[in-house]
């Protein structure tokens, strides 16, 4: 019988309420959740399809039961849990009693559950002994958690979402908020459409549809944010708009920061950034002037050697002006992941302790030790992130235990981060899936339950909590990530001979784990001492702090300007401009930034299981400017060398009006699963900013040259809906055969295409094919049986190209040598539609298909499949864009491409 379950998205750090549709133990659909106030009811392109995400057909990537290896020449083969437990236990243990407690390290991660971050952090500070435990939150809300905390007093943001329907002007720096976290940019463009004067500035190097959407787009230089904030204060000191009472009354340190902004004229300002001295004006007018200024920013701020600063800087302008603490006002960080704020709550960073305590102050400790019911917590700082994986690097860290994140792809010079784990003792992985980048390097591999599965609670960027319930069982022998970690430390106690293992570790589930969390926070800042599981059953999501006897949580913070400092006042920062780490040169002239795609999300290991969510960008390509491609003679789909200091990568290159001449951008994304070698941060770099330990994964200076080396090859499977064949076997199949057969070829691409009969695409370019490479990609194809297959072979000009029908479709079709013909036949593929005529060319050498049709292009509208050339054929021919809705029905749904589609048709009415 069809049920339903109201829990939370997975993706970012929005805290999308969804329902869970599920029927004999299946996920069978989900719709956003009308009564959470985060989203009420709306979800983006990704959350929509969380149920497509949850098929059966994913199974073949998801990771069912322990595997483990005793020596890395082994692969690793299935065992039961309690030898693989019992086997992490005893490699732990004995590396502890020879090399310390800090030998060993856990790295874990900002989509685990609060009560899953508890147990970790538990583990290593209270049992271990140690403070090396990080999580990638570090790689993205760190300098964030610093900013706060150096000018506020606490990591704990003072704004909501119900803000932005009330404030007039809004500051949007460093995100690209249309794409990143779409729920919230529907809730700007309501708050827009009932109010015509708010004023939109964006501030981002890019012209992103963020961007595009604005009053005013600041597109400043790359870390040039400092720069800009203090001239804004320069301004506001000079025109009179700074709150002078408000500043004497409840902040300090203002007079040093006024000396450091008198150098940061306007004039200066522009030069330094990029940007019109009118601009940097207007925008500082309308930030000081308004009834209320409320600035949401995410990654250009934080992913900065200096992002700390730059968080600062930005809420020293908030002070000065008094926006803060009341309705529309305020500095607002949105976060990555969906619970990175929980993970900040229980003191999940190598820094932290639980409930905002500071692991450098005695008596946080003290209070975290007597909670606990222990001697001490260890007072040596733990290594951050990029700190951890040079250690292990080095070998002062021995063994590492991995959870919910994949280092390979994620973090900065990932040749770095892959040496590292080549020289580990032990690595255990703790994970949902199977194939992940850091997989391979994985000695035990422990299967993890994920979204759909789990139960516990997160926290979403405006503190509020939710629960997170399951709808299904785990499948095979997975479990939740805090049971797997309280089992490992009850093995690891016994071991280590600790007399606190059964009073530390006491708890028959995750409500348990979760109470001893909320008394943590009593008399804290986020204190939650008046919530419980069952409030959160009954009352729905509820904001922190809820302390006991309240019967609400605090909407925002500061309305009394008493902020959580020693003397009760906020704080200015002494921020200076400083350059990015790596600066442009001669020799890596192009300024290159990273970001996110729309329809994806971090390392692909959800969303890169489902063929529409490669729609809207199908393949690693790097985005440069038109004047950066003329310069190089590059066309639209050119390989090209992306090189920097670290590494180099292949990928295809494409023209674009978002970034200016000098800059180029690369989507996140793409790791070593889509593309050849260890993907996009193969390029970024691992310096950090001093206070947070962030790492600057926003920029690098690389160069880019054409490519045209090799053998081309371009291989591409169609699965029906309903067959027994499984597109993401397939895709791994092939993934197998790049390893294998042709690990020196330098250009890969693998994705997938289509929507419900998924097409896999494979592009290659390698030095030397091999019949056994060709025969292992022909394999995966089932075009290896030449009696049915369509062959052609030209052996002097090293041509061999193969088709299988399956009736008058095309089913499978592999090009050797020349692929002039491969955009057409997957797009013939895509739609399904039958070959005809078409049959006797599919091995022809030509660029468009016999009938003279073109080829399809991105598509817009994920949710009704409508691609940018059928909407730009209707605008050109004069169909309104409201007409183009009522009858496409694009943008009507999730509204993620509705940015995108007001820019096509304001370019076409221009």
């Amino acid at each position: 019988m069809p049920q339903e379950t109201r829990s939370t998205c997975c993706y970012c750090g929005v805290g999308c309420g969804v329902v869970i549709e599920h029927e004999a133990g299946q996920i069978t659909g989900v719709r956003g959740d009308s009564a959470h106030p985060a989203n009420f009811g709306r979800l983006c392109t990704k959350g929509s399809t969380l149920h497509l995400t949850a098929s059966p057909a994913t199974l073949a990537t998801r990771a069912l039961f322990p595997q483990m290896r005793t020596t890395r020449d082994q692969a690793r083969t299935r065992v039961g849990w309690d030898a693989a437990l019992d086997h992490a236990a005893e490699r732990f243990a004995a590396i502890i009693r020879e090399h310390g407690p800090d030998s060993v390290a856990f790295y874990i991660s900002g989509q685990l559950l609060t009560e899953d971050y508890y147990l970790f952090n538990k583990l290593a500070k209270g049992l271990v002994g140690t403070n090396n435990v990080d999580t990638n939150s570090r790689l993205c809300m760190s300098s964030a958690v610093a900013g706060y905390k150096q000018t506020l007093g606490a990591d704990a943001p003072p704004a909501c979402y119900e803000d932005i329907a009330h404030t007039d002007c809004l500051f949007i720096s460093g995100s690209n908020t249309a794409f990143a976290h779409p729920i919230v940019f529907r809730r700007i463009e309501d708050a827009r459409a009932a109010n015509p004067a708010l004023k939109l500035v964006v501030i981002d190097p890019r012209r992103t549809d963020t961007a595009e959407a604005a009053d005013l787009h600041l597109a400043l230089l790359p870390g040039t944010d400092i720069a800009l904030y203090n001239a804004m204060l320069h301004i506001m000191l000079w025109e009179g708009w700074v709150k002078e009472d408000y500043v004497a009354a409840h902040t300090e340190g203002f007079d040093a920061i006024k000396k450091i902004v008198r150098a940061y004229t306007p004039q200066a300002a522009a030069e330094i950034c990029g940007l019109k001295v009118a601009d940097i004006e207007k925008a500082t007018e309308w930030f000081a002037t308004s009834g209320a200024t409320l600035s949401m920013y995410c990654q250009g701020l934080n992913q900065s050697s200096h992002g700390t600063h730059n968080n600062a800087a930005l809420i020293n302008l908030h002070l000065a002006a008094a926006q803060i603490g009341r309705a529309g006002a305020g500095p607002f960080s949105l976060t990555g992941q969906p619970n990175a704020m929980g993970g900040r709550e229980v003191g999940g960073l190598s820094n932290l302790l639980s409930a905002h305590r500071d692991l450098a102050n005695p008596e946080h400790r003290a209070e975290v030790a007597a909670l606990w019911g222990i001697p001490s917590v260890p007072e040596q700082p733990g290594k951050s992130a990029v700190e951890l994986f040079r250690a292990l690097e080095s070998g002062e860290i021995k063994a590492v235990w991995i959870a919910c994140t994949n280092p390979v792809q994620s973090m900065p010079d990932a040749q770095q981060v892959m040496r590292a784990l080549r020289a580990a003792e032990f690595v255990v992985l703790q994970e949902a899936y199977s194939n992940t980048e850091t997989a391979p390097y994985a000695d035990l591999l422990l299967p993890a339950t994920t979204w759909g599965e789990k139960t516990g609670t997160v926290t979403n960027s405006e503190r509020c909590i939710s629960r997170v319930r399951p709808a299904v069982p785990a499948p095979g022998e997975a479990r939740h990530d805090w049971a797997i970690a309280l089992d490992f430390a009850r093995r690891l106690g016994s071991r280590l001979d600790s007399p606190h293992t059964e009073t530390l570790f006491p708890y028959a589930d995750e409500e348990a784990i979760w109470c001893e969390h909320r008394e943590s926070t009593r008399g804290r800042d986020l204190d939650i001492t008046g919530l419980s599981y069952a409030i959160l059953e009954s009352r729905g999501p509820q904001q922190w702090p809820f302390p006991e006897g309240a019967e609400t949580g605090r909407t925002r913070l500061y309305a009394d300007g008493i902020f959580p400092t020693e003397s009760g006042r906020a704080r200015f920062v002494a921020t200076e401009h400083k350059a990015v780490a790596e600066p442009v040169n001669p020799r890596f002239p192009l300024a290159l930034t990273t970001g996110r795609l729309r329809d994806q999300w971090h390392g692909m290991s959800r969303t890169g299981t489902l063929a529409r969510l490669f729609a809207h960008e199908a393949e690693p390509m790097i985005h440069l400017s038109r004047n950066d491609m003329d310069r190089r003679a590059l066309a639209d789909g050119d390989l090209v060398r992306v090189k920097s200091r670290r590494g180099s990568i292949v990928l295809k290159a494409l023209a674009s009006d978002t970034v200016r001449p000098g800059q180029a951008f690369l989507p996140m994304h793409w790791g070593g699963n889509s593309m050849q070698g260890a993907g996009v941060n193969t390029l970024t770099l691992p310096d950090f900013d001093p206070y947070s330990k962030q790492p600057e994964l926003k920029h690098a200076a690389v160069q880019v040259e054409r490519y045209a080396e090799g053998h081309e090859i371009v291989a591409l499977r169609r699965i029906e809906a309903g067959s027994q064949e499984n597109a993401l076997a397939i895709r791994e199949q092939l993934r197998e055969v790049l390893r294998t057969h042709l690990p020196d070829a330098e250009y890969a691409s693998l994705t997938l295409a289509g929507r419900d009969n998924p097409v896999v695409v494979l592009k290659l370019r390698t030095a030397e094919v091999t019949d056994a490479a060709l025969a292992a990609i022909d394999a995966a194809l089932a075009v290896d049986d030449e009696t049915q297959a369509l062959s052609y072979r030209d052996a002097r000009r090293d041509i061999a190209k193969r088709a299988r029908m399956e009736g008058d479709h095309l089913g499978a079709v592999r090009l050797a040598g020349e692929a002039k013909a491969a955009a057409w036949l997957q797009d013939m593929m895509v739609s399904g539609a039958p070959a005809g005529e078409a049959r006797r060319w599919l091995l022809a050498p030509l660029t468009q298909p016999p009938a003279g049709a073109s080829t399809r292009g991105k598509v817009i509208c994920n949710c009704f499949d409508v691609a940018e050339s059928d909407i730009l054929a209707a605008l050109k021919a004069g169909e309104s864009l409201e007409a183009l809705q009522a009858r496409t029905r694009c943008g009507t749904n999730c509204g993620s491409c509705l940015p995108e589609l007001k820019r096509l048709a304001n370019g076409v009415a221009a």
